[in-house]
C-alpha cells in the first residue's frame, strides 16, 4: 500500500515505502519522503530531506524569469556587432527550438518522478551511473563557475553609478556574496520568494522595453525617426572571420553559442521540481510556458534590437563603458532621445545578475545533493537542516563564489574568463545528456508497460524530438571552436591556443568524469527493463493537494498565471 499523505495537516498518516513492510506513521513529508527514497526510516531521520517549500508562483516565476541574467540586456550587443540583426535573430530562434525539444524531454521525465537535483539521478537510474557521476558534477561545477560570472557582473554594474571607483570592487562582490548565501542557506521558500520578486522585475521590465522598442521602431520617439527595417538593409548577416557566404555563416554560427550562454539555467525548472507543492500540476504548467518565455524574451528581444539599433554603432564595443551603457537597449533609447532610462535598466540589470547568482547557488548546490543521493559524494551532503536546506551543498557551492576576487585583479582576469568560457559547453553537454536519457526513460516504460497515454504529461513526437536535439547540441559542441581554425593555420599563436582551449577543454573535462566513474565502479549500460522508473514514485503519488477554487474573476486570472 502506498503511503498517503494529508498536506493540510502535513502528516504522514499511514503506508509503506515502495512496497517494503517499513511503515511510516506520523512522520513530517519531508521524512516521508526521504524513507520512500532511502529505504528505511532511520537514514531518512539522520539526514533529513527537503522541504516542498516552493508555492506554485515561485515555480511559475522561476520558470518564466528565473534565469534571465545578464546575456539578454547586456552581452547580446556583442553579437549583434559581430553578426548582424538577422544572424542573431536566427540564432536565438534556432536554440529556442533546441531549448524547446530539450525542455519537453527533461518535463516528461520530471512530472513523473519529480526529485531533487533531478538531472543527475535520471541519467544514473535510466541510462549509466558514470553518466549521472559526468552530468552530477558537469553540472554543479558550470552552476559553481556560472555564480562567480555574475556576481562579477553585478560588481562590474555597480560601476555605472561609482565611476571614480571610490569603493573596491571587491567590496560589492562580498555584499552580494553575502546577500546571495542568506537567500539560499535558511529555507527555500526565502529563496522562493526572492526570484519572484527578481523574476517579477525582470518580467515587467522586458515587457516594458518591448513596448518602447516598438515605438522607437515607428519613430514614435522624442527624435521622430521612423526607423522601420533600415538596420537590417546596411548589413542583415554580417561577415565574421571570412568573406561573401562563408563569413556570413560563420557570424551566424558565432551567435548559436552566445544564444546558448543567454538559455543557460532555462533547466532549472526541473531541479526545483523536487522541491516544489503539487509537482505534477506545477512542473507541466511550467515546462509549457518555456515556449512562450523563449518566443517573447529572447525571440521578440532580440528581434526588437535589430530594428532599433545599427549593429555597426561604435558604442556596442566600447571598452571602456560600464555597467549598462553598453546594453543594445540603453543605447537604442538614448539615439531615440529617451532620457532617464540607462538607469533604470542599469539597476535591472544588477538585480537580473544578483537573481541568477542566486538561482544558480540553489540549483549548484540541488546537483551537488542529487549526486550525494547517487551515492556518488560523501553522504554528509545529504544532511539537511529543520527547514530542509542541504546546509553543506550549500555553503560548499558558496565556497567557489570566493573565486569571484579573481576578477578584481586584471591578470588573474584573463584566467577567469577562461573558467566562464566552460559554461557554455557544460550546459549544452547537460542537454544532451537529458536527451540520451530521456530516449532510455521512454524505452524503459514502454518495456515496463506504462502506456504513455496515460501520463500527466507527455511529450510530442518522441523520440525523434530528442534525437534532433541532441543532435543539433552536438554539432554546437564540436564545432563552437571553429575560429581557432580560420586564418593560418601553419603556425598557432597565443590568441589561437586560447580559443581553442577555450571552446574544447570542457570535452575532456566531461568524458575523463565519465570514465573515472566507468573504471572506479565498473558501471554497465542499464537495461532498460530493468531500469529503476519507480522509487520514490509511490510516495509522490499518493500526496494530496488541496485544490484551490478561484473566488472572483481576479482570482481566476492569478491561478491561471501562478
Amino acid at each position: 500500500m502506498a503511503t498517503e499523505i494529508d498536506h493540510e495537516k502535513a502528516q504522514y498518516t499511514v503506508g509503506s515505502v515502495d512496497g517494503s513492510d517499513n511503515v511510516v506513521k506520523e512522520k513530517g513529508n519531508a521524512v516521508g519522503e526521504a524513507a520512500a527514497m532511502y529505504g528505511d526510516i532511520q537514514t531518512a531521520e539522520e539526514f533529513g530531506y527537503v522541504e516542498r517549500g516552493l508555492k506554485s508562483r515561485h515555480i511559475q516565476f522561476i520558470a518564466l524569469g528565473g534565469t534571465i541574467g545578464t546575456g539578454l540586456f547586456l552581452s547580446i550587443g556583442n553579437a549583434f556587432a559581430h553578426a548582424g540583426p538577422v544572424s542573431v535573430l536566427l540564432g536565438y530562434s534556432i536554440t529556442g527550438v533546441g531549448i524547446f525539444g530539450m525542455m519537453q524531454c527533461l518535463g516528461e521525465m520530471a512530472t513523473w518522478l519529480p526529485l531533487p537535483g533531478a538531472i543527475p539521478q535520471y541519467a544514473a537510474r535510466y541510462v549509466d551511473p558514470a553518466l549521472g557521476f559526468a552530468v552530477g558534477w558537469n553540472n554543479w561545477y558550470q552552476c559553481a563557475i556560472t555564480l562567480c560570472a555574475e556576481i562579477s557582473a553585478a560588481a562590474v554594474v555597480i560601476n555605472f553609478w561609482d565611476t571614480e571607483g571610490k569603493i573596491n570592487q571587491a567590496v560589492w562582490i562580498t555584499i552580494i556574496i553575502v546577500i546571495i548565501i542568506a537567500l539560499n542557506i535558511f529555507a527555500v521558500a526565502i529563496y522562493g520568494e526572492a526570484e519572484f520578486i527578481f523574476a517579477a522585475i525582470k518580467i515587467i521590465t522586458i515587457l516594458i522595453l518591448l513596448m518602447t522598442g516598438v515605438v522607437i521602431w515607428l519613430g514614435g520617439a522624442p527624435d521622430k525617426d521612423r526607423r522601420g527595417f533600415r538596420y537590417w538593409k546596411e548589413g542583415a548577416m554580417k561577415e565574421y572571420i571570412g568573406t561573401g557566404d562563408t563569413g556570413r555563416f560563420a557570424g551566424l554560427w558565432s551567435t548559436l553559442v552566445n544564444a546558448a550562454f543567454s538559455y543557460g539555467g532555462v533547466e532549472m525548472v526541473a531541479v526545483a521540481a523536487g522541491e516544489a507543492e503539487n509537482p505534477r500540476k506545477n512542473i507541466p504548467k511550467a515546462v509549457r510556458r518555456v515556449f512562450w518565455r523563449i518566443l517573447f524574451f529572447y525571440v521578440l528581444g532580440s528581434f526588437m534590437i535589430g530594428v532599433c539599433i545599427s549593429s555597426n554603432d561604435p558604442q556596442l564595443t566600447n571598452e571602456n563603458a560600464s555597467g549598462a551603457q553598453k546594453s543594445p537597449w540603453v543605447i537604442a533609447c538614448k539615439n531615440a532621445g529617451i532620457p532617464v532610462l540607462p538607469h533604470i535598466i542599469n539597476a535591472v540589470i544588477l538585480t537580473s545578475a544578483s537573481s541568477s547568482g542566486n538561482a544558480f547557488l540553489y540549483t549548484g548546490s540541488r546537483y551537488l545533493f542529487g549526486v550525494a543521493q547517487n551515492g556518488q559524494a560523501p553522504r554528509f551532503l545529504l544532511k539537511c537542516s529543520k527547514n530542509g536546506v542541504p546546509y553543506w551543498c550549500v555553503l560548499i557551492t558558496a565556497s567557489f563564489s570566493l573565486l569571484t576576487y579573481m576578477s578584481v585583479s586584471a591578470g588573474a582576469n584573463v584566467v577567469f574568463l577562461w573558467f566562464q568560457n566552460l559554461v557554455t559547453i557544460a550546459q549544452m553537454f547537460t542537454w544532451c545528456t537529458i536527451c540520451v536519457t530521456f530516449v532510455q526513460f521512454k524505452k524503459a516504460l514502454e518495456l515496463q508497460g506504462v502506456d504513455r497515454n496515460t501520463l500527466i504529461f507527455k511529450s510530442p513526437f518522441q523520440p525523434y524530438t530528442a534525437w534532433i536535439t541532441f543532435g543539433y547540441f552536438a554539432l554546437v559542441i564540436l564545432f563552437n571552436g571553429f575560429k581557432a581554425f580560420t586564418g593560418d593555420n601553419s603556425h598557432w599563436d597565443s590568441d589561437k591556443l586560447t580559443d581553442f582551449f577555450t571552446a574544447y577543454v570542457g570535452i575532456p573535462i566531461f568524458f575523463l568524469l565519465y570514465a573515472f566513474w566507468k573504471f572506479f565502479k565498473k558501471t554497465k549500460w542499464v537495461n532498460p527493463a530493468e531500469a529503476d522508473i519507480w522509487t520514490g514514485k509511490a510516495a509522490l503519488d499518493a500526496e494530496r493537494w488541496p485544490d484551490l477554487v478561484p473566488r472572483n474573476i481576479f482570482e481566476k486570472f492569478w491561478f491561471w498565471l501562478c
